[in-house]
């Protein structure tokens, strides 16, 4: 679904009625119309989500219905609303699952439902049939395609593996999300947890921890734009601040982002450690508040400095939160596509698998070779996933 040529002339797949086509509708009225008709929605969702909060948990047949009606409607409304958007079925997919799992915990705190197995399957359905339909046909489709040409009609084999491996463009796009999986992790957490416990009730603790957590508002679209000014190149008056300082002591402006190799690639990365160490320290700082004061005082009563007292007793208690942080980051960094879109356009050797496979899929229209980059960025996730499943089961069995 997601690398598959596209057919000419198919029809949109549509219920009829839109958010685009709700505003085209209202957007050719005039505006004291228009006021009306927008109070009027409101109310109505607002009208929706009442009745769902007052009616969602309470007990008996009829209210058990509204639940389940409620259940396959909403994500029905929702892909009506947003199916002509980009991702909507994973957005539908996200509303069915929290729904589901709303509905499923009202209707069995309600003591009087159909049974819990039965409560289970129903509530859950509406998310299963979409994540088969987002999620796992695309894959399986996706996989299958990877063995056939661009145009996906003739069986390559594994010609388009061989591609990956050995063509410059496939070569370095697996070659830099190596180096984005490995450097990004470790410096976003290092930075971060070294900031969370500097500043650990310091004062203005606050105020430091907002300075620092604002690059992660910020889109990686606009966090390119902005470091592409930091190493802006140019042979007259330098804007960029990198060659602003290479050209005050005399040294000819460097061309920092075509440089390779690896070059480039080391300064985008430093990009997105720059907007995931605000993540890091969010989540290392309530980590590292957590630990029991008690312990710590223990161990400087046993003599521990304050680097043993870090290494020894604060490290332990929040290895849990370190794993998060470095496998979320890490799985960010394969994802990542707009810094190196915005800065390099993959330029230069600095292309990564993402990026890659929407480039060979859009420019190229090469398909064979969008879906095996897909696989293979697929198979460098699974053993990130793995590695999170493994601590979560050791840290249930440590409780």
């Amino acid at each position: 679904m997601v690398t598959r040529p596209p057919v000419e002339g198919a029809r949109p797949t549509s219920l009829g009625v839109s958010f685009n086509s709700f505003f085209q509708w209202i957007g050719n009225m005039g505006p004291i119309v228009q006021i009306p008709i927008i109070l009027l929605v409101f109310g109505a969702v607002v009208g929706i989500l009442l009745l769902l909060i007052e009616y969602a948990p309470r007990a008996g047949t009829v209210y058990f219905w509204i639940r389940v009606i409620a259940c396959f409607a909403i994500p029905v409304i929702a892909f009506m609303l947003l199916r002509p958007y980009q991702n909507a079925v994973i957005y539908v997919l996200a509303i069915a699952i929290l729904l589901g799992a709303i509905l499923f915990y009202a209707d069995f705190r309600a003591r009087q439902g159909r049974g819990y197995l039965f409560q289970l399957i129903l509530f859950a359905a509406p998310a299963a049939v979409l994540l088969l339909i987002g999620l796992i046909y695309p894959a399986i489709s996706t996989f299958f395609q990877s063995f056939f040409d661009k145009t996906g009609k003739s069986f390559v084999g594994l010609e388009n593996y061989i591609w990956v491996f050995t063509n410059p463009e496939g070569f370095w796009s697996v070659v830099n999300s190596i180096i984005w999986v490995i450097v990004a992790p470790i410096f976003a957490t290092v930075i971060g947890l070294a900031y969370a416990v500097f500043i650990d009730r310091a004062k203005g603790e606050k105020a430091l921890k907002i300075l620092i957590f604002m690059p992660f508002a910020i889109s990686f679209v606009g966090a390119g734009i902005i470091w592409k000014f930091m190493y802006d190149y140019r042979q007259g008056d330098q804007i960029g601040l990198l060659n602003a300082i290479v050209t005050f002591f005399g040294f000819p402006p460097v061309p920092w982002l075509a440089t390779e190799p690896l070059v480039n690639t080391l300064l985008l990365v430093v990009v997105f450690i720059w907007s995931q160490t605000g993540l890091a320290m969010v989540i290392l700082s309530a980590a590292v508040k957590a630990v029991p004061p008690e312990q710590n005082e223990a161990a400087e009563i046993d003599g521990a400095n304050a680097w043993q007292r870090f290494r020894n007793v604060t490290i332990p208690g929040i290895r849990s939160s370190i794993v998060v942080v470095v496998t979320t980051i890490a799985i960010g960094s394969l994802k990542i596509y707009d810094i190196v879109a915005v800065m390099t356009g993959g330029r230069a050797n600095s292309t990564v698998l993402a990026f890659e496979m929407v480039n060979q899929q859009q420019r190229f229209q090469s398909y064979g070779h969008a879906a095996a980059l897909a696989i293979v960025l697929f198979i460098f996730v699974i053993p990130l996933i793995w590695f999170n499943v493994v601590q979560i089961r050791k840290q249930r069995e440590i409780r």
